[in-house]
């Protein structure tokens, strides 16, 4: 059963019941596995989902020993990264599903958080489910943990994407002796605004993509900065985007005050500060001032209480119209043209040289890869399993498919390279 599962998920992903009425009985896997048709239905099926998880670690551990083998992989460099998957309906026995950061664009579903280590090559090593509204940061400790008690500890290299970089989670690898090699927000290129304006110690890698050491003053870490032309354009064409939206929408605020349909201050600071949120990435581009000009007319100009029966019209015919003034704000487009296609990464790999190292951080798309594959062709998401033990048997067979997939994907690569090394030249 755990073979048909597996199989299945590979081939055509479906559910069990597709599996006993159609899938099974248009395959060869009779002959193959000499499990008859009318032995393949729904109740053995989930049976074989039940019995399966629990022997997750030692299949685990089984695979990287085989895998091993095969492929001769690399298990000193691993890479990290998490994802989460939604599920159709409510889901109220499994205490895992919650709300939470949505990769797959549905916040009004339940969901779990998926993370997976795999090798520089793609090959799985292992992975955990974690509840959906757990932070990517607080996984760390645990996954380190997890992977040592499982393969040892070695001198093993965390890559890990700047969402789960804290300095807690560092020194904690630090502490078991471990290396590491990771993503940074944004906001720490400030700090090397002199190095990004530098022209000198920069090493081409590939090409538009350019590299430099900068080592800290502790000499504990070292910091790799970046710079990417093809993302430079990306990241221009983006902000150009939000410029545009932020000034169209200031536009219309402006109207709405000078047509009287915006008299309100508190109202008006709330629209700016929806229109600010919706265009973050150029919310700090323009200085902008919204304020009712003084009119010395009015009843509070010249010392008088308004009156109690004074009606609202009256009020606005007296209050002069809101007025909102911006500006462009030098300072962010000056520093958006430096960091445009910049970023910055860390390590304590210190006698490593920083083409190696972003060549190592590059490889955390293997772990993104993984779960697109698993996602899309796959089909992990959404899931219709309520039970939480059936829920992870269901990860599980995906991880096992996305073993397979791997398996064969290098296979075909090998007889591939085998065929061309043996054909005559010319």
């Amino acid at each position: 059963m755990a073979a048909i599962l597996t199989v299945a998920r590979f081939c055509e992903p479906s559910s069990e019941l597709r599996i006993e009425t159609t899938w099974y009985r248009r395959t060869a896997l009779e002959d193959l596995l000499h499990v008859r048709p009318e032995k393949v239905h729904t109740d053995r099926l989930y049976t074989g989902l039940d019995e399966l998880l629990p022997h997750k670690e030692t299949i685990e551990k089984h695979l990287k020993g085989r895998l091993g083998q095969l492929f001769d992989l690399d298990y000193e460099l691993l890479l990290y990264d998490v994802t989460s998957t939604y599920f159709e309906g409510q889901c109220k026995r499994n205490p895992q599903a919650k709300r939470g950061y949505s990769r797959d664009k549905r916040p009004d579903c339940l969901q779990v958080c998926i993370a997976l280590v795999v090798t520089t090559d793609g090959m799985p090593l292992g992975y955990e489910v974690f509840d959906g509204n757990r932070h990517d940061s607080t996984t760390v400790e645990e996954i380190v943990t997890t992977m040592e008690n499982k393969h040892g500890k070695a001198n093993r290299v965390w890559v890990l994407d700047r969402g789960m970089v804290s300095e807690s989670n560092l020194a904690f690898v630090r502490e078991r002796e471990g290396c590491y090699i990771v993503g940074t927000p944004k906001a720490s290129l400030r700090k090397f605004e002199a190095e990004l304006v530098a022209k000198k110690d920069w090493d081409q890698v590939e090409a538009g993509v350019e590299v430099k050491l900068v080592p800290s003053p502790g000499g504990e870490e070292t910091f790799i900065l970046a710079r990417s032309a093809e993302r430079r354009e990306k990241e221009r064409a983006i902000h150009d985007r939000f410029l545009q939206r932020m000034e169209n929408g200031l536009q219309k605020l402006q109207t709405a005050m000078e047509s009287g349909r915006l008299h309100d201050e508190t109202t008006a600071h709330r629209r700016l500060g929806r229109l600010q949120g919706k265009n973050s990435r150029a919310a700090k581009a323009f200085d902008v001032k919204i304020e009712r000009p003084a009119d010395k007319t009015t009843n509070v100009q010249s010392g008088k209480a308004s009156s109690p029966n004074e009606n609202v019209q009256d009020k606005r015919k007296k209050n002069p119209r809101l007025q909102i003034t911006w500006r462009r704000n030098e300072s962010w487009a000056e520093w958006a043209r430096i960091s445009e296609g910049c970023y910055l990464l860390r390590s304590n790999l210190n006698d490593t040289d920083a083409k190696t190292l972003w060549k190592h951080y590059i490889q955390l798309t293997e772990a993104e890869w993984a779960f697109r594959i698993t996602k899309d062709e796959l089909v992990l998401r959404p899931i219709w399993h309520h039970k939480e033990d059936r829920v992870q048997a269901h990860i599980w067979v995906c991880f096992l498919a996305f073993a397979m997939w791997k398996t064969l994907t290098r296979l075909d690569a090998r007889q591939w390279l085998g065929r061309r090394t043996q054909e005559p030249a010319g």
